[in-house]
């Protein structure tokens, strides 16, 4: 058995090329392998968001405060809140964040295949973002 108290890690800044305004990580869990499993706290202050992305295995999202908004590629931008689940199959192009003037915050839960857990791709436009395009 391993406990990791609470505050014991580290908060990340996530690297500009995946996000878009101010965004914070928390570490919850990422176990030794075999396991593949990732889970982290991602807060996100009004307006920000992550660039458009796929996870090999899917990824679930539970949205624990605020509102934000997510979107999959080709489909409308959908409204989240706290208590909310969002599941994105396995190569579902999307991106997801808070909404334009409300925070929210949500742990992200994703497995690694072949040591990957994410493909980045371009950043969300504003014109995106807002709906516009």
């Amino acid at each position: 058995m391993e406990i990791k108290p609470a505050g014991s890690r580290p908060s990340m800044t996530p690297p500009a090329d995946y996000f878009t305004g101010a965004v914070r990580q928390d570490p919850l869990m990422e176990p030794p392998a075999p396991a593949r499993v990732k889970a982290t706290s991602v807060t996100f202050e009004p307006g920000a968001r992550t660039a458009w992305h796929t996870h090999p295995l899917g990824q679930t999202l539970i949205v624990t405060f605020g509102k934000g908004l997510a979107q999959s590629w080709g489909g409308e931008i959908r409204e989240i809140r706290a208590g909310d689940t969002v599941w994105f199959s396995p190569g579902e192009k999307h991106w997801h964040g808070a909404g334009e003037d409300t925070a929210m915050t949500h742990i992200a839960i994703h497995e690694a295949l072949d040591g990957k857990h994410v493909d980045w791709m371009e950043q969300v436009s504003d014109a995106q973002y807002f709906g516009k395009s």
